[in-house]
């Protein structure tokens, strides 16, 4: 089904046409967001704040944990990076673009961009090597989180900016559509949270080309699937920046690391 989802293009309105795509399926994908010029800056901003955080020895940002690997030299690299907006302009700059405030009424009323909550603007850097501990994430919501938080489940999008092409071999980004409107029963208990990586009989594949951006609603069912290639090819970088509701919950460097982070850390 993936290369017959339809693509979109964002501009400083969404239209009623996109409205209705993404509150029904739980997700969009628009295509060609920024140039791959932009990609390469961002790319090369995002390596410059690694080698601040891997020779500072860089363990948690304002509370998350960060998640380092080693590259296929046998570099220790991070590939997960969290709230990585607040160490470069570069990043930082991207979320002035207004066609990204364009976005917020997607979640309803009241709706911001979290980039001082939660993980921030989290960047991801996925590689299939010999060495590698990020290549694939369980079945999850983000709903999950909020229970853990302890407050009540508001809306949370994630915008997703891709940095690499992808191809169904690289795995990636699978979502069950329409789960964004399960019962909190189903959000708890459908599928074994991190633990369960198997593909489902109604997921859809997000293949996106560098540059592209997509959004899920994050009460939806979702997986990162490995790469079934390895070595370079199997290379993927993608930012997420949360659309969220509900109470300002800013995050410093004293906040403390939640059970649901620690619990996601154990099990890649």
């Amino acid at each position: 089904m993936a290369s017959s989802n339809p693509t979109f293009t964002l501009s400083d309105q969404l239209t009623s046409e996109q409205i209705d795509f993404f509150n029904a399926h739980g997700f969009i994908h628009f295509k060609n967001f920024i140039t791959k010029s932009t990609v390469s800056s961002i790319i090369h901003a995002s390596k410059e704040v690694e080698r601040n955080w891997v020779e500072n020895d860089i363990k948690k940002v304002n509370g998350v944990p960060i998640k380092y690997g080693k590259d296929l030299n046998g570099e220790k690299i991070v590939q997960r990076f969290a709230f990585i907006n607040q160490h470069h302009m570069t990043l930082a700059g991207l979320l002035l673009d207004p066609r990204i405030t364009a976005l917020l009424p997607l979640a309803g009323e009241g709706s911001r961009l979290g980039t001082e909550e939660k993980d921030g603007m989290v960047f991801n850097h996925y590689i299939n090597g010999p060495e590698s501990t990020f290549t694939k994430m369980g079945w999850h919501t983000d709903g999950l989180r909020d229970i853990f938080y302890g407050g009540k489940l508001n809306p949370m999008l994630n915008v997703g900016i891709h940095l690499s092409t992808q191809k169904e071999s690289n795995g990636g980004l699978k979502i069950i559509p329409g789960t964004h409107k399960q019962s909190v029963y189903q959000m708890l208990f459908r599928k074994k949270y991190f633990l369960d990586n198997k593909a489902d009989k109604d997921e859809v594949s997000i293949l996106p080309e560098a540059g592209d951006l997509t959004i899920h609603d994050g009460r939806l069912w979702h997986r990162v699937a490995q790469s079934s290639i390895r070595g370079e090819e199997s290379r993927r970088r993608v930012i997420y920046i949360p659309i969220i509701a509900g109470k300002y919950a800013p995050k410093n460097e004293n906040s403390p690391t939640v059970f649901y982070q620690r619990f996601a850390g154990i099990v890649k």
